[in-house]
């Protein structure tokens, strides 16, 4: 009796599962052929550097007011010295200040990615929706995101068909 109800899950297991469908799709590969996430990194790669120069440079000056400091400290007296040390922190800060603002966890740049890349993967996540609603996919995976897939036969990938759901041929 035991054997019997064993076998019988299995088999309505193994029914279930067969009545599931898969798919996959390449998300690095799909991101590279739609021209409006490369023109996003693009606008995201000229703001961070115009962002880093200028943290740099509040860098470069709160180093040059140390040297000088040093290069002055034995004409100086206690209450320069003290002054010009305060001068040095509050650059080091500012410059500390500006790259949490610009590059921090919630910072200019975060928004700025947010704001440039969430249209373009809301599209593509409605393609691979209808899609999937079209052809009765249970699961889609990516296999570009290292999510343990070893074997993905290429049958299954529709990364094309989402490129021309998107309006994009290759």
């Amino acid at each position: 009796m035991k054997k019997l109800l064993i076998i019988a899950v299995m088999a309505i297991v193994a029914i279930t599962a067969n009545a599931q469908k898969f798919a996959l799709i390449d998300m690095d590969y799909i991101l590279k052929n739609v021209p409006a996430y490369e023109r996003a990194n693009e606008q995201l790669n000229q703001v961070s550097k115009k962002w880093q120069a200028e943290v740099e440079a509040l860098n470069t000056e709160a180093q040059t007011m140390y040297k000088n400091y040093q290069n002055e400290v034995v004409f100086l007296s206690q209450e320069q010295k003290k002054a010009k040390q305060d001068a040095i922190m509050q650059k080091e800060k500012e410059s500390s200040d500006l790259k949490r603002k610009y590059f921090g966890p919630e910072g200019e740049l975060f928004k700025k990615r947010e704001a440039l890349m969430t249209p373009i993967q809301e599209e593509i996540y409605t393609a691979v929706k209808d899609i999937s609603d079209l052809r009765g996919y249970s699961l889609v995976l990516d296999r570009a995101s290292n999510a343990g897939i070893i074997f993905g036969s290429p049958k299954i990938d529709i990364s094309n068909e989402v490129l021309q759901k998107l309006g994009y041929s290759n």
